[in-house]
């Protein structure tokens, strides 16, 4: 397997979640949300995710690690929010862009997959965004279906 998945640092965490809810943030305020809904919004759900200010079994954050290469991106993967223990969600997956178009995007999937398995899910979910083509054809070359689409037109 090119990469594994490293359990993100104590250190390292703070920043990590200020750059998680700054990209939410952008792709919220580029899906229509005002820039103060969007900056709420985001803030909101990192707070719900670790109430602790660090993650847990149920939202662990890792580092995508290549042995030869370093971290090449970061995976956060956790329950869903349906109260159903074993409905898992990929919150937020990023390959660095000076290392993409390797495969670790498809890696990263697996291993968040074998990660929720492990920890007892019988489904994994995500989200993304519709703009976000590169990203929709690889979770869908992996085997991940549309279960919903949310549309709107500008007046």
């Amino acid at each position: 397997m090119p990469i594994a998945l490293v359990p993100m640092t104590a250190q390292r965490f703070p920043a990590w979640q200020e750059r998680c809810r700054a990209a939410y943030e952008t792709d919220l305020i580029a899906a229509g949300e005002t820039p103060h809904a969007a900056a709420q919004k985001a803030t909101e759900s990192l707070e719900r995710a670790f109430p602790a200010g660090a993650p847990t079994t149920e939202n662990a954050v890792f580092d995508l690690v290549h042995d030869t290469s370093g971290a090449v991106g970061y995976l956060w993967v956790g329950r869903d929010s349906s109260g159903d223990e074993t409905s898992w969600w990929v919150w937020d997956v990023v390959v660095e862009a000076e290392h993409r178009g390797k495969g670790y995007g498809r890696a990263a999937m697996r291993l968040a997959e074998e990660h929720a398995r492990s920890a007892g899910a019988r489904t994994l979910g995500l989200s993304v965004f519709g703009d976000n083509t590169t990203a929709r054809a690889l979770y869908e070359s992996v085997g991940y279906e549309i279960t919903t689409v949310k549309m709107r037109k500008q007046l």
